[in-house]
């Protein structure tokens, strides 16, 4: 008997909990584009209250000021850090004893420390060279070009050293065209 009670209340509390979800006047489906027919709430009235809440319709327009386009390239490179010209130091070690794969692992850490530094991307495409990964090699020595910013003497290393490896590559043109960007600085 108790359990017939329960089972009776708990189906009319979940048909009075159903009734109350059914919209009055029709189905709740609304077709795209068409809005409901619903009466919308009067707009308060506006208040010079200073406490109150400016909504993002009611703040005045502004202009963004225009934003500075940074160049794709730096005008300086980047100096190295003690720790990273230590890295650089062993992974040149690593090299000279004929261990590129150490020699890359050292040199990424280095660029983690200072990854603007135009040197450590050269060295990183030593690396490579040594390991004949000609492709990466090549892509180390452009991202370096690109930060090696207005100093001369470390683009010139960088032309050169892209000219050597898309020589490498069998891209003379590509080689010779490097060259003469070395030789114009």
């Amino acid at each position: 008997m108790i359990l017939r009670r329960i089972i009776l209340s708990s189906g009319l509390a979940a048909t009075v909990a159903l009734a109350g979800c059914a919209s009055p006047g029709g189905s709740i489906y609304v077709p795209s584009g068409q809005s409901p027919d619903i009466e919308e709430a009067p707009e308060p009235p506006r208040t010079s209250n200073p406490d109150r809440t400016v909504r993002k319709s009611e703040q005045p327009e502004t202009s963004e000021p225009e934003r500075q386009v940074s160049p794709r390239h730096q005008q300086q490179g980047e100096s190295l850090s003690p720790a990273a010209a230590g890295l650089m130091r062993e992974a040149s070690t690593l090299l000279a004893l004929e261990n590129p794969r150490g020699a890359v692992s050292k040199l990424e850490r280095a660029q983690r420390i200072s990854p603007r530094s135009a040197e450590i991307y050269y060295k990183l495409s030593e690396a490579y060279v040594a390991l004949d990964q000609l492709g990466s090699a090549e892509q180390f020595t452009l991202k370096g070009l690109s930060l090696a910013g207005s100093d001369s003497s470390l683009q010139r290393s960088g032309w050169l050293l892209l000219a050597d490896i898309r020589r490498a590559r069998g891209n003379v043109a590509g080689a010779d065209q490097a060259e003469s960007r070395a030789s114009a600085l």
